[in-house]
C-alpha cells in the first residue's frame, strides 16, 4: 500500500497544457483548447497567469492536480525559463505521482528537442553563459534532463488527430 505522502492529490483538471505562447497561441493552441472543450475535457492554460522570474506556487499546484500534462514543444519553447520550470515540475509529477505526460511536436523535429539541436541547443548555450537564467548550471542541467525525458515519451506531431486519443486516454484509462 502506498503511503499518503506519495499518493496523487485529487485532480482538479483533466489536462494541463504547457506551451510557449508566442509560437502557437493564435493558431494551434486555440484549436486544441476548443476541441478539448467540445469533448468536455477540463483543460488549464497558464496564459492568464502573471509571468515572473519564478514559477508561482499556485501554478505548481495546478500542474500537480492535473491528470495529464500535454507539453507542446515549439521552436522557441526552450527560450523560456518559465516553460522549462513547468517542464521540470511536470516530469516530477510523472515520476512521483504517475501523472500521464504526452508531448506534441509543433513544427519541430523530435530529435531537435531530444538531443538538443538547432534552436533548443542555442537556448541551452545561452542559459549556460548566464545570459538568460539566474541560478546555477544545476538548474540548466535539470531543464535539459526534463526536456530529454519528456521529448522521448510517446507523443504526437501537431498535424496528427490527437484530441480523440486524449479523450480516450483520459476517460478510459483514468476514469
Amino acid at each position: 500500500m502506498a503511503s499518503s505522502s506519495s499518493s496523487a492529490p485529487p485532480c482538479k483538471y483533466d489536462v494541463f497544457i504547457s506551451f510557449r505562447g508566442k509560437d502557437i497561441r493564435k493558431r494551434f493552441l486555440s484549436h486544441l483548447f476548443v476541441a478539448l472543450e467540445r469533448k468536455q475535457i477540463n483543460a488549464f492554460l497558464d496564459e492568464n497567469l502573471d509571468k515572473g522570474e519564478d514559477i508561482s506556487p499556485a501554478l505548481l499546484k495546478i500542474i500537480q492536480e492535473s491528470s495529464l500534462s500535454i507539453v507542446i514543444f515549439s521552436e522557441n519553447y526552450a527560450d523560456s525559463p518559465w516553460c522549462l520550470d513547468e517542464l521540470v515540475k511536470i516530469l516530477e509529477c510523472k515520476e512521483t505521482l504517475g501523472q500521464m505526460v504526452r508531448p506534441v511536436f509543433y513544427e519541430v523535429d523530435p530529435t531537435d528537442v531530444q538531443e538538443p539541436r538547432g534552436k533548443f541547443k542555442e537556448a541551452f548555450d545561452i542559459a549556460k553563459r548566464g545570459e538568460q537564467v539566474k541560478g546555477s548550471l544545476q538548474k540548466v542541467d535539470k531543464w535539459k534532463h526534463a526536456l530529454m525525458e519528456v521529448s522521448n515519451l510517446s507523443g504526437w506531431d501537431s498535424r496528427d488527430k490527437y484530441v480523440n486519443y486524449i479523450f480516450k486516454l483520459l476517460f478510459t484509462v483514468v476514469f
